[in-house]
């Protein structure tokens, strides 16, 4: 019972420290009754599977943290309206699944290498599962460490140098120095050294915070110019209204809100993730054709100098013997087609700009590792809510470039606003504000919508970029580049968010590097496993010269 309280109690406190509504300081010492756990197992229990009983009571700890924070999937619903139990349950025991074997993983190299080796392998192994976690095609980052600031900008201004991976690394080195000082005081019972390491821990934890304090109210960075954005929610059913309206209503729908809120100059106007056209989509050959946008351009011709961006349904058509992508399905012998998520920048008398998505939802927007795996599910992923095919992506990030002034806008498409060193490419590319198009609403009111607008907020400090952030149900919100949201809406609302958003041009050193951390991480790692195969060998040669 002492090892499952202890297990519960690091559930606990993981669960406790996650935003929206917890307390975040509690994440620096959540993993140390777990690692407490797996000591007190693996030296001083009897048990004879000990191995199993740590995975065991590791995996309840973190199929308990997954459950409260992630919960809120159980909100989304199927094509019929029930909730599906599977949405919540497939992703709770998969992941909960990952974590449990980097923990497992670490219990066998401390086995194997000692304590404190083993202490800097679990940093080392759970920088480098984090940082996985937002490449394959199995991507969920929801639960990487770093993002449990979120609410608390003002604590993390150094996330513009090393970014939320930067906070996962500060808070294992700090959960990890924490035990290392109990088993330190548990071997000796030397007061000195308990409050040697006591100070220096609580330095660990206090000194980035006020250095970040510092960052923030000393931030004065000049922007190059602004843009006035008017944040279109329209408040648009997604199950239901959206595939029974007509694709015209809720384009029109769209604009009147538009053009009943557009008091003085509007620079621009951003519109959610999938704003049009409703049921379908549009072709990207007929753009310039297309009923829908030349609707929106005989719209921005009522209000000159004013751009269009939204996100929109889009496909293209492939004829056999064409280079086709993988992500294309065939709808007859000799046609196929590749759908897209897409955002648009529309103009008056320009080509219509497209950007595809390029993170997509695992299991509703891409079938992970088709090739491999359709053959063997078949139509599962259907049954169960998902897709049978995956959407087409762009492999680089884009900027859109305002003909009438200085903006260029990010189009960030809903999932990827999750992703930090993803976030920094469109940066690169010379954006100098994020535009996130979003549909929140298939969660309902739970806290999926609220997490993902927070974690919004570190993209902000990370790249020192204002977001413009329109959300069809809402939260739509203007977040300045310090990451606090100077404006926002009530979810559930048909409205508008007029916006004045600063233009920065310059880079931060986490855009330039990336996560820095994470890589070295990965080439620590690696430098560990190589260590603990030399020291094998070198076992293993010394064991065969005494026989």
């Amino acid at each position: 019972m002492k090892y499952v309280l202890l297990t519960l109690i690091s559930a606990m406190l993981l669960s406790v420290s996650w935003p929206t509504y917890g307390v975040p300081f509690f994440i620096f010492f959540a993993l140390v009754p777990l690692l407490m756990m797996e000591h007190g197992i693996s030296r001083f229990s009897a048990y004879k599977r000990k191995g199993w009983i740590i995975f065991g009571l590791s995996y309840l700890c973190f199929v308990i943290w997954n459950i409260v924070t992630t919960g809120w999937l159980y909100g989304s619903k199927n094509p019929d309206g029930s909730h599906s139990l599977l949405a919540v349950v497939f992703p709770v025991l998969v992941n909960s699944l990952l974590y449990s074997l980097v923990f497992q993983c670490y219990h066998w190299y401390k086995n194997a290498q000692g304590t404190y080796w083993g202490l800097a392998f679990l940093i080392a192994i759970w920088m480098s599962f984090e940082k996985f976690h937002m490449a394959w095609e199995l991507t969920w980052p929801w639960l990487n460490l770093g993002n449990v600031f979120s609410e608390y900008p003002k604590l993390v201004q150094w996330y513009d140098t090393l970014g939320a991976t930067g906070g996962s690394f500060w808070i294992l080195l700090i959960n990890v120095f924490i035990f290392y000082t109990l088993r330190i005081w548990e071997a000796g019972r030397k007061r000195k050294d308990l409050i040697k390491n006591t100070s220096l821990a609580a330095l660990l934890i206090i000194l980035p915070m006020i250095i970040s304090i510092i960052k923030y109210n000393s931030f004065d960075e000049k922007p190059i110019g602004q843009v006035n954005v008017l944040l279109l929610q329209p408040e648009l059913d997604p199950y239901n209204e959206k595939y029974l309206k007509d694709s015209l209503t809720i384009e029109n729908d769209l604009l009147n809100l538009a053009e009943k809120n557009s008091k003085g100059k509007i620079d621009y106007y951003i519109a959610p993730e999938t704003a049009i056209p409703g049921r379908g989509s549009i072709s990207e050959t007929a753009f310039e054709k297309s009923f829908l946008l030349n609707n929106i351009k005989g719209f921005l011709s009522r209000h000159p100098g004013s751009v269009f961006a939204t996100g929109i349904s889009s496909h293209r058509y492939y004829l056999d013997g064409e280079n086709v992508p993988k992500e294309a399905y065939q709808i007859n012998p000799r046609v196929w087609v590749e759908s897209y998520n897409s955002a648009v920048q529309i103009v008056p008398d320009q080509k219509v700009e497209v950007y595809h998505k390029g993170k997509l939802v695992p299991g509703v927007e891409i079938f992970p590792y088709m090739d491999i795996l359709k053959p063997l599910l078949g139509d599962a992923m259907l049954n169960l809510g998902g897709t049978v095919a995956s959407l087409g992506t762009d492999k680089e990030r884009v900027a859109f470039s305002n003909p009438y002034n200085k903006g260029k806008l990010a189009p960030i498409i809903c999932y990827e606003s999750i992703y930090g060193e993803f976030t920094g490419d469109y940066v690169k590319k010379g954006a100098n504000f994020l535009a996130i198009m979003t549909n929140d609403s298939w969660w309902g009111v739970t806290e999926g919508h609220k997490q993902l607008l927070s974690y919004a907020r570190l993209r902000a400090i990370e790249t020192r970029r204002e977001i413009a952030r329109s959300a069809n149900s809402g939260i739509s919100a203007h977040i300045d580049a310090k990451g606090e949201i100077l404006e926002d809406t009530f979810y559930g609302d048909q409205t508008t968010l007029l916006a004045k958003v600063n233009l920065y041009d310059q880079q931060t050193f986490y855009t330039r590097a990336g996560d820095l951390l994470s890589r070295v991480s990965i080439f620590a790692l690696g430098f560990l496993l190589f260590y603990s195969l030399i020291g094998w060998f070198r076992r293993r040669r010394a064991g065969n010269k005494a026989s």
